[in-house]
């Protein structure tokens, strides 16, 4: 027997042997029924509730988990590490989890960044942090990556010639360059003569600016937010 974890549910894959199974009229148990013809809810009652019990989860343990890691774990992965038969009791502990966090007062949360979740601290530590890290930030993307990278990544797909176009200077050099550092990768070839190639941001991208999609981009008024590129 083999189970898998997914997303709020669990599925139990077992071979069957290939013939017709007949139920049996004289085994069926019938549904008591209360005077009046009444259907007793009682077993319904029963299993509502059995349904909707979860199993323990080790908050230390779960938590432990999320900071030993630089990039977020999905809710199946964190399932499956903590031997969880669906996603539920994660979420659940993650709440628990943040409350904890907002009680003490902590300088972080767990959020959800790339379609998983990871510890991150809050925004009003921004400043004192940006100071801390702005050397190793400026080392590692220009000025003219930023552009570059902004422009990619609100009107993703995008053709390198388009770029080029806003920025108003040749871009190739800094794509490689961010497609070297995974922020950037090809995203498709255009329909048209040539067939030139489409670029597009990454996971890492949403990991790195802490955004769980490309829909949470700070968006201007009247500006329809980018596609999603898979």
């Amino acid at each position: 027997m083999l189970r898998l974890v997914t997303d709020d549910n669990s599925f139990e894959l077992e071979e069957m042997d290939q013939q017709d199974v007949h139920p049996d009229p004289e085994r069926q148990t019938p549904t008591p029924e209360e005077p009046d013809g009444a259907v007793n809810d009682l077993a319904d009652e029963t299993e509502g509730t059995q349904a909707t019990e979860m199993p323990p989860v080790s908050l230390p343990l779960l938590e432990a988990l999320l900071l030993s890691t630089h990039h977020p774990l999905t809710a199946g992965r964190l399932a499956e590490l903590l031997d969880l038969p669906s996603t539920k009791p994660v979420r659940s502990a993650i709440k628990d989890l943040n409350q904890q966090y907002e009680a003490g007062s902590r300088s972080f949360r767990v959020e959800q960044v790339a379609g998983g979740y990871q510890i991150l601290t809050l925004p009003e530590f921004g400043e004192p942090l940006k100071k801390l890290h702005q050397k190793e930030a400026d080392a590692k993307l220009t000025k003219a990556a930023l552009e570059t990278l902004a422009i990619v990544a609100y009107k993703q797909p995008i053709l390198r010639a388009d770029v080029e176009a806003i920025r108003g200077c040749a871009c190739g050099e800094t794509i490689r360059s961010l497609m070297e550092k995974h922020l950037v990768k090809i995203a498709g070839r255009a329909e048209e003569p040539g067939r030139p190639i489409l670029y597009g941001t990454t996971k890492r991208f949403l990991e790195l600016f802490g955004l769980n999609s490309l829909r949470d981009l700070p968006q201007p008024e009247n500006f329809a937010p980018p596609k999603s590129v898979t």
